[in-house]
């Protein structure tokens, strides 16, 4: 593609500013609400029981996919790296939180602090090893289907990427959890086969999202079906 203009490598930048913001929240809220737990009855077919935690989630897939496609690997790579080290410092702030006694009248007594956030450690330390493994091979399968069809076919290599590493995330944060006693072996199953569905009718889903935000980045910077940012344009 063409130089970019000053100012748009300033937008550019914004865009992956703000692209970046979305995907870093969406994962350490996931962590700190994951404990709650909640049915839903998807037109009377089936009744996903599911950890609210896993709302938020599937954004994250969805914001690296537009960044794979339109920035590159590499800066996906990047993204995910900096949500690793987000998670951990919030981690390392509700750690101090919890360890500062509460005041006689602060409406939140230290039992109910350490109830709702303490099991967050085993939280994050599931949810980071389960994240790791999914993000970068959902990056990987995104950008080996994009070098295979040359380009094309983005539903082919969003919705391919999206449902396996979704698969691995879901079955790593639940085998974890399991182990260490946050939630009970019985509900694995059950469990895991509610977040995979779900998660996978999401990507479904967040499919013309994904040709939508693309087709604006292209269309805003001058960009060809398929091209990406170059590495030392901005």
């Amino acid at each position: 593609m063409a130089e970019l203009y000053p100012k748009d490598k300033l937008a550019a930048q914004r865009i992956y500013l703000i692209l970046g913001g979305l995907f870093i929240a969406s994962l350490v809220v996931s962590n700190l609400i994951f404990q709650k737990f909640f049915s839903w009855d998807f037109f009377g077919l089936y009744t996903f029981e599911i950890s609210v935690g896993i709302l938020p989630y599937p954004l994250t897939f969805l914001i690296t996919d537009i960044i794979s496609e339109v920035y590159g690997k590499a800066r996906a790579n990047r993204l995910v790296t900096t949500g690793i080290f987000a998670s951990f410092f919030s981690l390392l702030i509700i750690f101090v939180a919890d360890a500062v006694p509460a005041t006689a009248w602060s409406p939140i007594d230290d039992a109910l602090f350490s109830k709702v956030f303490g099991a967050t450690a085993i939280a994050v330390l599931a949810s980071m090893i389960a994240y790791l493994l999914a993000q970068y091979i959902d990056i990987s399968i995104f950008h080996f289907w994009k070098r295979l069809t040359k380009g094309r076919h983005l539903w082919l290599r969003n919705n391919f990427s999206t449902f396996l590493s979704q698969f691995v995330d879901t079955f790593s944060v639940l085998f974890l959890l399991c182990s260490f006693g946050k939630i009970e072996w019985k509900l694995f199953g059950a469990l895991l086969l509610s977040g995979f569905l779900f998660k996978v009718i999401v990507a479904l889903l967040d499919t013309p999202l994904l040709y939508a935000s693309v087709f604006l980045l292209r269309k805003r910077f001058g960009m060809k079906w398929g091209e990406e940012f170059k590495e030392l344009e901005f």
